[in-house]
């Protein structure tokens, strides 16, 4: 009798297996039909930061080139009124010092006001892409013009902004 028994256990054994197998083939579709709806959810999840992103990137852009449009008009309208400043101190040069001297102070005035005009006609992104060009082509002077700047824009903010 244990012999009978032996073949009915190892028939059993041999199809546990299977049984185990068949149940693994209809539990895999069930488990990729529940992944779907959360890999589903992670997409959009996914989908609506990088939107988010993209919108806060362009909004941020905006405020940045509108920022720096104001600060070009700002800064237009100084270098206009230092040029207007020269071309009013040309006549007491030439009282003062000669009238070579004041033509001198004139041609300032104009190159100043030249200046001003060409920086008002460029919009922020070529202005921005010309001053790249500077630095590349000249870095010393960039460097130095930095440090100019600087130094005034401290003198400038120790003193409260009454004087240079």
């Amino acid at each position: 009798m244990a012999e009978t028994e032996k073949p009915a256990a190892a028939k059993k054994a041999a199809t546990k297996p299977a049984a185990t197998r068949a149940k693994a083939k209809t539990a895999a579709p069930k488990a990729v039909a529940k992944a779907q709806p959360a890999k589903g959810k992670a997409d959009n999840v996914k989908s609506k930061v990088k939107s988010d992103m993209h919108d806060f990137k362009a909004q941020a852009t905006d405020s940045v080139r509108a920022a720096a449009t104001k600060g070009k008009d700002r800064a237009t309208e100084a270098v206009g009124s230092i040029g207007k400043l020269i071309r009013d101190s040309a006549g007491t040069i030439d009282d003062n010092v000669g009238k070579q001297y004041g033509d001198y102070a004139r041609s300032a005035a104009d190159m100043v006001d030249g200046f001003a005009g060409k920086m008002d006609a460029k919009d922020v992104d070529t202005l921005a892409e010309d001053a790249r060009q500077f630095v590349r082509k000249s870095p010393a002077v960039a460097i130095g013009a930095a440090a100019a700047i600087g130094f005034v824009l401290a003198r400038l903010i120790r003193s409260g902004g009454k004087d240079v």
